[in-house]
């Protein structure tokens, strides 16, 4: 599956994408702290692990090929 998203990962695009990733991951994490349940927590912690899983994916990626 992830040979098949070796285009999606090598395009030129893919900086402005991780950015808008990071950017997402900050918004989580000041949510994080300001949750005041254990459910808003949970929340913010899956969204966190979920947009790093998205940006960790070029190195996925280039894993499985070698690059």
């Amino acid at each position: 599956m992830l040979n098949k998203l070796k285009a999606v990962v090598s395009h030129k695009q893919w900086d402005q994408f991780s950015n808008y990733l990071e950017h997402l991951i900050k918004l989580q994490q000041k949510s994080l702290e300001q949750a005041d349940n254990e459910i808003l927590v949970y929340r913010s912690q899956g969204s966190i692990a979920t947009l790093r899983k998205l940006a960790n994916l070029r190195n996925e990626v280039r894993e499985i090929n070698g690059i």
